[in-house]
């Protein structure tokens, strides 16, 4: 009889990178993998195209982004009632909502092992009071129903270190949730043709940010990095939407450097963007352990990102710098020094850090931790 396994995430469009590595892992072990998640497909078709395409079933669950939303009970009534029809033997839950809703209805439906894999506790260092006790209480209290739980940076395993789990359970580190990089070995190849569509000269250094434009990405402490630097050939692309455009692009006009800023929308050519750029910016406020940093690695690209939890596994010593979020500075600081720095040098040991987290070394990762908790 194999072994059915759910895997629980939060909120997606459809099955991507982030449960890949744990698919790929799961089905090389002839575990029968299912996931559950609140989908955004445009409809029913395409979620069967992927459970064809990927030999798995696919759960609609309506999870709310929202930690604290009453509407993530109906959530944890839909698992449960999953859970009790599928009789599961493995649940591999994520993010603090679908770990907790996962780890109770696991716990409620008498499941044999249950995973938790957190991409960043939310009572992070430097956190809100109310995140710094009530979640550390939550996930301290759940965590006697984990056999294993599993980090993806440094500073949230030192923390899970304090958390007493089930009898026998196992704090294991994985490194994210993996990154193809061979798809990143010819990405170059049409970085002129991309900076000229970005309208960039040869004399133009280009930064770039990926990721959605709200508070915590605070992209604006660039743009006041930018203003002090005061430099006509450095420009700003930000690759994505959010509610903070409009303010970024008033700070840009009041200070004279609206021509210098950017604003890409959401696309499609991620990659070849970064490759076309000459330096990585990411100056968050929280990260769990940032993809679109690695895809920056991956590129070969320097990276200036917040001295936090996640940037501080990532980029090492001549791969970049680490500034405070609150400081636009230490970012003018660091921008200055990586206009005047041997650039190419620094994206060869990032390269080279990258490494580290390709998507074969997760994939083998999960296999063992998978292999550990059915034995």
């Amino acid at each position: 009889m194999s072994v059915k396994m759910l895997y629980i995430l939060n909120i997606a469009d459809k099955v991507n990178n982030f449960s890949y590595s744990a698919m790929i892992a799961a089905q090389k072990l002839g575990i029968e993998f299912s996931i559950a998640g609140n989908w955004n497909y445009p409809d029913d078709a395409a979620r069967k195209a992927d459970e064809k395409k990927y030999g798995i079933k696919i759960y609609q669950v309506d999870f709310i982004r929202a930690p604290y939303d009453p509407r993530n009970y109906k959530a944890y009534r839909q698992i449960k009632a999953i859970i009790e029809r599928e009789k599961f033997d493995l649940i591999h839950c994520n993010t603090p909502i679908g770990g907790i809703v996962g780890r109770y209805a696991a716990k409620k439906c008498g499941v044999k092992k249950v995973i938790y894999q957190a991409h960043g506790f939310h009572f992070y260092k430097g956190a809100p009071f109310v995140n710094r006790t009530l979640f550390y209480n939550i996930e301290k209290y759940l965590a006697k129903y984990t056999d294993v739980l599993v980090t993806i940076n440094n500073e949230d395993l030192e923390a899970a270190k304090a958390f007493k789990l089930k009898k026998g359970g196992k704090l294991c580190y994985v490194h994210g949730v993996g990154i193809d990089l061979s798809v990143y070995d010819n990405v170059s190849e049409n970085r002129d043709k991309k900076r000229a569509e970005l309208g960039l000269d040869n004399d133009d250094i280009a930064v770039i940010s990926v990721g959605e434009l709200n508070k915590n990405k605070n992209n604006i402490v660039i743009a006041q990095a930018m203003s002090k630097i005061k430099n006509k050939h450095l420009h700003y692309y930000l690759c994505g939407v959010g509610q903070e455009e409009e303010n970024i692009k008033s700070f840009a006009s009041e200070h004279g450097i609206k021509e210098n800023i950017h604003f890409l929308g959401y696309r499609n050519d991620v990659k070849e963007l970064l490759s076309a750029c000459d330096i990585f910016v990411m100056p968050s406020f929280r990260e769990g352990l940032s993809r679109s940093l690695m895809e920056a690695m991956a590129c070969g690209l320097p990276c200036v990102v917040s001295k936090i939890r996640g940037n501080t596994d990532l980029v090492r010593k001549g791969g970049g710098y680490l500034c405070d979020p609150d400081s636009s500075a230490e970012f003018a600081d660091a921008l200055g020094k990586c206009l005047a720095s041997d650039r190419k040098a620094m994206g060869e040991a990032n390269l080279l850090s990258v490494k580290r987290y390709d998507l074969n070394i997760v994939i083998d990762e999960w296999e063992k931790i998978y292999k550990d908790v059915l034995m």
